[in-house]
């Protein structure tokens, strides 16, 4: 599901030049096409909460799937005919809001099945998502060099990712919140209070969201910043993103016995201090300490994202709620983060600007105790 996720958003994201230059967006154009995505997102991530506690995780992920797709084939066949780039946008918002009750879906399963294992296997399904981001890159590059039209390869990955996500969701263990047949939602206090007026749920979303702005930003400016403050050719500021990718997914891979064995508040904290150490390294170190500034960066920014969902959905009866409300925080800061860093380069340059992420990271140190586990209460 994960993975299925990963593949479809980055193969979207890989067609991105090509759709630009046989259009002739400016960049100006481009970003409104990005941002219509953004704003999909941003309306289905509160959005699935109540969703998924109305329809349950299988028919919410599947309906979420379907609305993905149809956003993107829509958008993909609108690049040949559309008279103008405007025309695309709207499919893309729907790809959005799919996409985002998807995320919450997906992580609210993933969720449960840690919890039946009763152990922390969470950043194994977020490394899954990256292993698809990868594919979808590689597979993006693959079409492109051999001249599949975006109108072609759009919706056959869309055929295959959508498929295997349908397909996985048959495997979907029955959620806790989940109500059986014929019986009513919970409807106690504490189900009525919305998750956006618990302290905890916005503590442990403001620790996902230092960790979403920790990881965005190093997608979206460490090249550049490698190239504008070290001095290198854009190939090797695209080692230093590759470094850190690798690292984040290796740890979220190896990760989780550390996770298990220390418990999530005295892992995170370190894991932030560690991404603080990393940015210092990449802002202030020589080329060789800056590359291995961006390993340590991946490792200090691996964990915060995906152990924050598994916070959130402590308490499964009220688990889709707060993970819709700490998803959309998070999601908050990793699409509108970077670009906040821009204009802050715009004054002390793409190098000196990634210091932010420090200052994110030791803020996510003060909040990490909110994701302490606890349960749920059995009244």
């Amino acid at each position: 599901m994960f993975a299925a996720n990963g593949f479809a958003f980055a193969t979207w994201m890989s067609r991105i030049p090509d759709i630009r230059d046989h259009l002739g967006l400016s960049p100006g154009q481009l970003s409104v096409l990005l941002l219509a995505i953004s704003i999909g997102s941003l309306v289905g991530l509160p959005l699935a909460g109540r969703l998924l506690e109305r329809w349950g995780p299988l028919l919410g992920t599947r309906l979420a799937v379907l609305a993905a797709a149809v956003g993107l084939v829509g958008a993909s066949a609108m690049v040949g005919v559309a008279p103008s780039f405007v025309w695309i946008a709207p499919f893309l918002a729907v790809f959005g809001l799919g996409n985002g009750v998807w995320d919450v879906s997906q992580n609210l399963e993933g969720a449960t099945v840690e919890q039946r294992m009763g152990r922390a296997i969470m950043p194994w399904f977020h490394a899954a998502f990256s292993g698809g981001t990868v594919l979808g890159s590689l597979t993006g590059a693959g079409a492109i060099v051999i001249g599949v039209p975006v109108q072609l390869h759009i919706p056959v990955v869309v055929l295959i990712a959508g498929g295997t996500a349908w397909l996985t969701g048959s495997g979907f263990l029955p959620s806790p919140a989940e109500p059986r047949t014929g019986q009513m939602p919970p409807t106690s206090s504490v189900a009525r209070t919305s998750a956006w007026l618990e302290p905890r749920t916005w503590l442990v979303g403001v620790m996902v969201m230092a960790a979403s702005f920790t990881e965005g930003t190093a997608n979206d400016w460490m090249a550049v910043a490698f190239v504008s403050g070290h001095h290198v050719p854009s190939s090797m500021g695209v080692l230093g993103v590759s470094i850190f990718l690798t690292a984040m997914a290796l740890t979220r891979v190896l990760g989780t016995k550390a996770l298990d064995r220390y418990g999530r508040v005295v892992l995170l904290r370190g894991l932030f201090a560690t991404a603080t150490i990393g940015c210092l390294m990449v802002v202030f170190g020589n080329l060789v300490v800056a590359y291995a500034g961006a390993a340590v960066w991946g490792i200090g920014a691996s964990l915060g994202f995906p152990v924050g969902m598994s916070a959130a959905s402590d308490e499964p009866m009220r688990a889709a709620a707060r993970l819709s409300v700490v998803s959309t925080l998070g999601y908050t800061a990793f699409l509108g983060g970077p670009p906040l860093l821009g204009f802050l380069g715009d004054h002390v340059g793409p190098l000196n600007a990634l210091l932010a992420v420090g200052v994110a990271a030791l803020l996510a140190i003060a909040v990490v105790p909110a994701a302490r586990p606890r349960r749920e209460d059995p009244r």
